[in-house]
């Protein structure tokens, strides 16, 4: 299926793609969701427009504004203008686009984001790849496409989406103090070729740049350190909390006990003892950007 970056009907007969679809699961999510249909309904009705009509108007297929209107589709911002363009709204649907932002990515993913954006300060090692708050929109999408079993390009499309929005952290002022640990064998790894790779490098050495950022790497030649059984992610917040999670520690479970806390922030020192200082690391990343 082929789909234009406005996600309306293409000629070539693929079917419109108006947004996304909605997580079952996600409660908050579809209460957004369906007052957002009702007002996009109340709007087309008031102008004296079928569904059908409306579709035509905007670009979209009559099935795909019966899915937005009664909550079972994430209309894209495009839509939303469109649609108060055609029913004379005045702004009203436009202004949606704020209350339809955040429900387009997955639960999880904005969970994850919020918790990132009141964080001051983030601790990751990342033990086999580039983190996500890391990662080009290339490398992303690569990572998310060769998953299995496979993901419906919809969840691609969101995936890649909350991902390139939690990259917002860099952004923040005042700014958190963020640390990142990455093994050597993420940076060698050409994901997406070799034009791919050169930008996720030069996105590494851009963010490893940053005042409030440590970027290190992980040399392939430490024998062991602490971080052999999983990656470790620390976020630590201004009331003093935090919260915390390793795959090789406390089943994987997110905690906030200060003494399962303690662990995770020991290993994650030991793990920054013997990585490569940031310096050094970005001379590393300098001379795999020159050999490519």
């Amino acid at each position: 299926m082929s789909v234009d970056e406005a996600g309306t009907e293409r000629a070539d007969g693929g079917a419109d793609e108006s947004g996304w679809d909605v997580d079952p699961d996600d409660e908050s999510g579809l209460a957004v969701l369906a007052t957002v249909g009702r007002q996009i309904k109340a709007w087309r009705e008031s102008a004296g427009l079928r569904a059908a009509e409306f579709g035509a108007a905007i670009g979209y297929g009559e099935d795909q504004v019966y899915k937005v209107e009664g909550g079972r589709r994430i209309p894209r911002p495009e839509f939303l203008d469109r649609a108060d363009a055609v029913v004379g709204a005045g702004g009203k649907l436009s202004a949606m686009k704020q209350d339809v932002a955040e429900v387009r990515y997955p639960k999880k993913i904005r969970d994850l984001a919020k918790m990132e954006a009141k964080a001051v300060e983030i601790l990751v090692y990342a033990n086999h790849g580039v983190h996500g708050l890391l990662q080009t929109e290339g490398h992303a999408r690569v990572l998310l496409e060769t998953r299995q079993p496979f993901y419906p390009q919809d969840e691609i499309e969101r995936g890649v989406a909350g991902r390139m929005a939690r990259r917002s952290v860099f952004d923040r002022s005042p700014a958190p103090a963020l640390s990142f640990v990455l093994e050597e064998a993420a940076l060698r790894r050409p994901i997406g070729g070799r034009m791919e790779w050169r930008r996720q490098l030069e996105r590494l050495s851009e963010v490893g740049q940053l005042r409030n950022v440590s970027l290190q790497m992980m040399p392939l030649d430490c024998e062991t350190h602490p971080g052999m059984g999983g990656e470790i992610e620390v976020l630590k917040f201004g009331d003093g909390t935090a919260v915390g999670r390793s795959s090789g520690a406390f089943n994987g479970r997110p905690v906030s006990d200060p003494k399962q806390l303690g662990v995770l922030e020991l290993r994650y020192g030991m793990i920054r003892a013997q990585a490569l200082t940031p310096g050094a690391t970005l001379a590393f990343i300098e001379q795999v950007l020159g050999e490519t």
